[in-house]
């Protein structure tokens, strides 16, 4: 954990700063600006989740993080690690927007690690919520927000 911890600290920031350093001013624009889309849903997907725990999940202490009870509404209900999904799609969108080859080395290697982190996070929310866990595991995508908009659509159908 402090390994993946580090690799992705040094890649996140390493790709964040190399954007700002070799930005490709004559980039595709298409791109770019598909690019700044990428980056408001990792703004979305990276502040809902904040204000939904806050709100539904009896958090104690101060950290948003420390909830008791299990939240699988609001943005949980459409992915079950939406802040994993926020790095990711800025990753992606820092490599479309300065279109160079450091920043997509530095984001591949931070969607890895995301990705990856999303399985210990997993066993940590069993030990934690235990079968109801299981069973939100089985309702809603892991980070696949598209899958879990249909779900969800199918389910307030039903």
């Amino acid at each position: 954990m402090i390994i993946s911890g580090t690799i992705l600290t040094i890649a996140a920031v390493g790709q964040i700063i190399s954007a700002f350093l070799f930005y490709n001013p004559d980039g595709n624009e298409l791109i770019i600006n598909i690019g700044w889309g990428v980056l408001l849903l990792s703004a979305i997907f990276g502040w809902l989740p904040i204000f939904t725990f806050r709100l539904k999940g009896s958090v104690k202490g101060r950290g948003y993080m420390h909830t008791t009870i299990l939240v699988d509404s609001g943005i949980y209900s459409i992915v079950r690690h939406p802040q994993y999904l926020a790095g990711v799609f800025l990753s992606i969108a820092l490599f479309l927007i300065a279109q160079h080859c450091l920043v997509a080395a530095l984001g591949t290697v931070a969607v890895v690690i995301y990705y990856l982190d999303t399985y210990d996070e997993e066993k940590r929310c069993i030990d934690k919520f235990g079968e109801s866990y299981k069973k939100y595991m089985k309702r809603v995508p892991r980070m696949n927000f598209i899958l879990g908009i249909v779900r969800l659509i199918r389910r307030i159908k039903n």
